[in-house]
C-alpha cells in the first residue's frame, strides 16, 4: 500500500504526517524538535524517527514509506542537509528520503503555486516569496550567529543579556530578572553563564513569554526587545518586496510561527506596522507538515494527479 510521509521539524517540535497516494491524511504525530547540524545530524534524525514512528504506529502501517520529505530547521546548509539525509536514509523510514528546510515546507503549504510571501518567526526567522514569474527569493534564515532577527531566540538572548547587564550595573534594573530565573529554575544571574553554555536555541527561545509579560507590565528593557523584534520582522517583509519588485496586484502575505501566527504574541504589533506596506494579509495558519507531504507525493514516480487536500491551511479540503 503506497503512502508517503511529510515532516516539519523546527527547533522546538517535529511533526510528521502520513498521507496515502491520493493525498488523504492517515495519521500524524509529533516529537521534540532538533536543529540540523552537519557535525551531529543524528539529533535531527532521531527527532524525525520518533515523530515518524509514532505516526506509523497510529496509522497501523508498516515502514518504510514510499517517500519521506522532511523540512528541517538548519537544513539550508548543504553539508548539513546532506548529512541528515544520509542519516535518515539509514533508518529505514522510507524507500526514498528527501530533505529540505522547514521554510520550504511551510511555503509550499501556504502557496502551492502562484505569487505570495511567507514570513516565519518562531525559534528562528525567515521570509520566502514567489513572484508572478515563479521566481523564489529568500530573506533572512542566516542562523543564530548572523541573523534570526525578530525570532524567539533573538528575544530570549536579548533578555539574558539585559539581565546580566543590569546585574553589573551597566543598565537599569529589569523585571525580566525574576522571570528569567524562575523560568530557568536558577537561584541567581551568576548561574546563567553555565546554563547558556549548553542551552539550545529552543531553550533560549522559551524565554519569550517572560519578555512579553514584562513588556506588557511596562518594563522598558523588555518593551525595547519586543519593539526591535517587530522592526526586524517588518524589515524582512520590506526587503522581500524590494527584491520581487512591483506587481499588478499587492501580494498575499502569510504570517507563520509561534511568534506571529494566528495566536502569536507579536502578531498584532507586527500587523500594525505592516499596514504601510503593499501586501494583503491572509488569515489562517499553514500546515508545513502537509506541505512536506505534498512535496513527498510530488517525488513519487508516475504520480497521475495532485491531491486536493494538500498545500492548504489546516486540514480543510481544497475548495
Amino acid at each position: 500500500m503506497t503512502f508517503v510521509i511529510g515532516v516539519d521539524g523546527g527547533g522546538s517540535v517535529t511533526r510528521a504526517v502520513i498521507v496515502d497516494e491520493h493525498g488523504a491524511e492517515v495519521a500524524r504525530a509529533e516529537a521534540p524538535g532538533a536543529v540540523v547540524t552537519d557535525e551531529a545530524p543524528g539529533a535531527a534524525a532521531d527527532a524525525v524517527s520518533r515523530a515518524v514512528g509514532a505516526a506509523a504506529a497510529i496509522s497501523g502501517r508498516a515502514l518504510p514509506a514510499s517517500v519521506l520529505w522532511a523540512g528541517l530547521a538548519g537544513a539550508g546548509r548543504e553539508a548539513a542537509r546532506r548529512a541528515v539525509e544520509q542519516e535518515l536514509g539509514r533508518r529505514g523510514l522510507a524507500e526514498r528520503v528527501c530533505v529540505g528546510t522547514d521554510g520550504e515546507a511551510a511555503f509550499h503549504a501556504a502557496f502551492p503555486e502562484g505569487p505570495g510571501i511567507l514570513l516565519i518567526a518562531g525559534t528562528g526567522s525567515i521570509a520566502w516569496a514567489r513572484d508572478a514569474a515563479g521566481d523564489v527569493v529568500r530573506v533572512g534564515g542566516w542562523g543564530q550567529l548572523l541573523g534570526d532577527e525578530g525570532s524567539g531566540y533573538a528575544i530570549g538572548l536579548g533578555a539574558l543579556r539585559a539581565v546580566v547587564r543590569a546585574e553589573d550595573g551597566r543598565a537599569g534594573a529589569t523585571a525580566m530578572r525574576a522571570g528569567v530565573l524562575r523560568e530557568l529554575e536558577l537561584e541567581s544571574p551568576a548561574a546563567l553563564t553555565s546554563w547558556a553554555a549548553t542551552a539550545s536555541k529552543a531553550d533560549v527561545a522559551r524565554l519569550v513569554p517572560v519578555v512579553t509579560r514584562a513588556a506588557d507590565g511596562g518594563d522598558p528593557a523588555a518593551a525595547d526587545l519586543i519593539a526591535r523584534a517587530v522592526a526586524g520582522l517588518e524589515a524582512h517583509v520590506a526587503a522581500v518586496l524590494g527584491r520581487v519588485g512591483p506587481a499588478p496586484e499587492d501580494p498575499e502575505l502569510v504570517l507563520w510561527g509561534g511568534l506571529i501566527g494566528e495566536r502569536g504574541p507579536l502578531r498584532t504589533r507586527l500587523c500594525d506596522r505592516l499596514v504601510s506596506h503593499p501586501v494583503v494579509l491572509r488569515s489562517g495558519d499553514p500546515d508545513p507538515a502537509l506541505g512536506a507531504a505534498a512535496l513527498a507525493l510530488a517525488a513519487l514516480p508516475k504520480r497521475q494527479s495532485r491531491p486536493a487536500p494538500l498545500g492548504h491551511f489546516g486540514n480543510e479540503p481544497a475548495p
